[in-house]
């Protein structure tokens, strides 16, 4: 069990000129490019929220030089684009929330879910606000290590490994502390986020970072950070990612809970959480990792607080990432 201690005046256009950009009240519109063809691609960019993904639709015009022409994209081909778009970003996201209404949530619980098919690039996330990371902010501390150490032009020392190893794989607290003084605490961690993306999570006061606090859509942007790839943008260098995705591979016996349970077998990487609170008496229980599942990658988060005993957080994480995944699998 873990110690409570573990713990942001219009312009006037010319006569005839066309937007570059055409709005709905779901989705904007962007010219991607054309293709050797002629066709243009339009992208449908949905503003539903976090769990939000893009797509692109052709539609048929562009220039000889090979310029697309946005006059020649018209509003009625435009607009189709986006609806579609639209209703796929609506329709995933539907398909998560009906899965989770399943899921009994007991008592003072609250429940959080994201979840990324890797294959397809499509995402969800249900549920909304703040939770007490525990121990998976583990995770984020040795990201912001292998990312300062980046920056410095230098590997890991001999001790910064030890404590890596027995902060991931046996969840130690101690060697999460050395750590976490050693990336600067919440300033440090705060600022490798802003690198990474994360915009809703903040470092937790002074030594207590279990209460730093995060989102599912931000522990999502983390995990792509982790198991993406320079061409998805990630901050951390191949060495960096393959090292942390090791380390999560080879977690002690009994902690192998949490999104696991989705898992075909032990094709999974992950890094559970679990914290009582000292004021309540209620547990904080979270999970994040990458799964295979039916034979596709999933990135999947979970987060829950409220929870009256860790067992019941345990299978309360469990059966929303289930839920997660019969969200893309049950379609």
């Amino acid at each position: 069990m873990e110690s409570s201690r573990a713990r942001r005046g219009s312009r006037a256009r010319p006569s005839g000129h066309r937007r570059p950009l055409l709005y709905c009240a779901l989705a904007s519109v962007a010219v991607l490019g054309a293709s050797a063809t002629g066709t243009v691609y339009v992208k449908a960019q949905a503003h539903s929220g976090p769990g939000a993904v893009s797509s692109a639709a052709p539609t048929p015009s562009a220039s000889a030089s090979g310029e697309v022409s946005v006059e020649s994209v018209t509003r009625s081909e435009s607009e189709a684009a986006v609806s579609e778009a639209a209703v796929s970003v609506v329709d995933r996201d539907a398909l998560l929330a009906k899965a989770m209404a399943s899921v009994t949530v007991p008592g003072a619980a609250r429940v959080s879910v994201a979840v990324l098919d890797v294959g397809s690039g499509l995402s969800a996330v249900h549920g909304t606000g703040a939770f007490d990371t525990a121990s998976i902010v583990k995770v984020d501390i040795l990201a912001a290590l292998l990312l300062q150490a980046q920056d410095a032009g230098r590997h890991l020392t001999a001790g910064e490994k030890t404590y890596a190893t027995a902060m991931i794989e046996s969840s130690d607290n101690d060697s999460a502390t050395a750590l976490w003084n050693s990336v600067g605490g919440a300033a440090g961690l705060d600022a490798a986020n802003e690198r990474f993306g994360l915009t809703g999570t903040e470092g937790g006061d002074g030594l207590l970072w279990g209460l730093t606090r995060t989102t599912a859509a931000d522990q999502l942007t983390l995990l792509r950070q982790v198991f993406g790839t320079d061409s998805t943008g990630s901050e951390l260098s191949e060495a960096s990612r393959t090292y942390l995705q090791g380390l999560m591979r080879r977690i002690a016996a009994g902690q192998r809970w949490g999104v696991s349970a989705v898992a075909d077998g032990s094709s999974w990487a992950l890094k559970n959480g679990w914290l009582p609170r000292t004021a309540t008496g209620l547990w904080d229980v979270n999970s994040i990792g990458r799964v295979t599942s039916g034979g596709h990658d999933y990135l999947v988060a979970v987060l829950s607080d409220g929870n009256a005993t860790q067992a019941k957080g345990v299978a309360l994480v469990e059966a929303a990432a289930e839920a997660a995944m019969s969200a893309f699998t049950d379609t």
